[in-house]
Parts: C-alpha cells; structure tokens; sequence
C-alpha cells in the first residue's frame, strides 16, 4: 500500500468511479490504475470496489469505511501543505469563501475591505450559491469558509461559529395600506408575498411564523437573490419580506420598509469551516474581522 494507490482511490471516487477520469487525472494510462486497484485489494484481501465487468459501480462495505481513512489522508496531505505555506510567508494565498447573495452584498463588503488593507498578498475568490452547495463546496474543498444562515448548523463534521442575528422585514410600496397601521401576520397573509427560495436567507423562520399560526402564506414568486424580489415589488406584484439588512433609505427610495422582529423570529448568519482543517494566519484572521463586523451591527442596532 502507497500513497499514490490511496490518492488513486480518492480521484476515483471524486470522478463517479470512471477507471478513464482517473487515469486522465493521475496522467497514466488507464491500465496502470487497474493494476494498483488490483493490487491495494490483493494486499487487503477484500474487494473495495463493486463491479459489473470491468467497470466499477460502487463501493463495498470495506469500500465505504476505507473512503472515510483516505478523507483523513487526504486532509493531512492538505494541512501539511498549507502548514508549510503559513510558515514561508502568512502574508500571501488564496482564500475561497462560499456565501449567499445576501451575505455577499450587504454584509461581506466591510470586513473583505479591512482584511485586504492588512493582507493585501492575499487573493479572495467568492463563489455565490444556496446554502447547500456550501456545505458541498467544503467538503470538496472548492471553498475554505461558508457564510450563510441556513444549513450549517446540521452539518456534524463542520466547524460552526456565531456571526450575527438580524431580523426580517416587509418592503412595499409607499401608500400600500400595509405601510401604516399595526403589522399583523394576518394582515401580510391577506397580500401577494415575495421572498425568498426555500433554503435561502431565513425562509424557514418565515414559514415558521406563520405555521405557528395557522396560516398560509400565498407567495406568488421566489427568489435566491434579495434584489429580485425588489425588483418585482417596484412593480406592484406584491410585499416582499427580505433581510431587514438589505434595504437601502436611498438606493430603495421608493419603497417603505418596515421591521418584522415581533412577528418573525431572528435569524442567525454563521460562519463555517471543516473540522480538523488548519487555518493560515490571514485565514484566522479574517474570521476575526467578520466577527468584529458582526459585533459593529449589534452596537449599531
């Protein structure tokens, strides 16, 4: 057993057990991975792989347990390697971070301002997707931190701290009849709502609200992206409920908001990352700036 065979298995199964993809990845010929797999398995004395002919299928329940060690393996190989970078020089890499829309655009701008004054070597790569395609972007470790509220939480392998709490509310157009006079849920429950896509930037805690009081809610469009359903509200479609934090007195002047913190419970934005996954120093360090972000918009609220 090598190193080079436990690699062989990790891009096997990262590539849907394709002998040709791993091949084309290890840049041998496809011959030669069928040997080190029959070999690996040889010297276990067990198969690891399911097969029908020579193509693999899947993994056997060896298989499956053995892929949780080359996880192991494999995040050893890439600490030690991010190790050795933080020591030469903490000032300079690369830092992926995965979010929301929401989070990208109202919350992100401060600290990825402050951090690139204090660390201007470092490169910062943002990738926006729902909050399950960041929990998939750690763990293939496309993403080095997740930023959003949903989701994170439930992952048991992930590394999950605290950012900030912050509160819905429902934005309108000036001289809808919702712009004055006591927020009911019954009241939103008697308009058209905009909000987000299931998954996205607290919409459980909207569902839950009014489930609690059994209503339904009629939400005639969804969106992942808060500026859409602005957009669709400008043209009378309407209320939308949004992040309180995504609404601009100036940029959004023509339509009135107003807080939902007594009807909605808050929601939570975290920050996330593997467990056991060594963290550069300009790494920590930008958890520190969002968290000081964080605790900005407490004072601030």
């Amino acid at each position: 057993m090598n190193l080079s065979q436990i690699e062989l298995l990790r891009i096997l199964q990262e590539n849907d057990f394709s002998l040709s993809k791993a091949a084309d990845k290890m840049h041998i010929v496809q011959s030669a991975v069928s040997r080190q797999l029959q070999l690996f398995e040889v010297e276990l004395g067990s198969p690891v792989y399911e097969r029908q002919g020579k193509r693999l299928t899947g993994l056997t329940t060896l298989g499956r347990r053995i892929m949780e060690e080359v996880a192991a393996i494999n995040m050893a190989k890439i600490n030690i390697q991010t190790l050795a970078a933080d020591y030469i020089d903490s000032n300079q890499g690369v830092l992926h971070i995965a979010t929301t829309h929401t989070q990208a655009k109202y919350f992100l701008p401060k600290p990825i301002l402050r951090f690139r004054e204090k660390y201007p070597g470092v490169r910062i790569y943002m990738v926006e997707a729902s909050p399950e395609q960041l929990i998939n972007k750690l763990h293939s470790r496309q993403a080095d931190l997740a930023i959003c509220t949903e989701k994170v939480a439930e992952e048991s392998d992930l590394e999950v701290k605290p950012c900030y709490e912050w509160h819905h509310a429902v934005v309108m157009l000036k001289n809808h009849p919702l712009s004055e006079g006591e927020l009911t849920l019954e009241r939103l429950a008697s308009y058209p709502i905009l909000t987000y896509s299931f998954g996205f930037t607290g919409r459980s805690n909207i569902e839950t609200a009014f489930k609690n009081t059994g209503m339904e809610l009629d939400i005639i469009l969804s969106a992942a992206d808060t500026d859409v359903i602005k957009t669709y509200v400008r043209l009378g479609m309407g209320v939308g409920i949004i992040a309180g934090m995504a609404y601009d007195p100036v940029i959004d002047h023509e339509l009135v908001a107003r807080d939902l913190s007594q009807l909605i419970p808050s929601s939570k934005t975290k920050i996330a990352y593997l467990k056991n996954n060594y963290l550069p120093v300009y790494t920590q360090h930008f958890i520190d700036e969002l968290l000081s972000a964080a605790q900005e918009l407490s004072v601030a609220r």
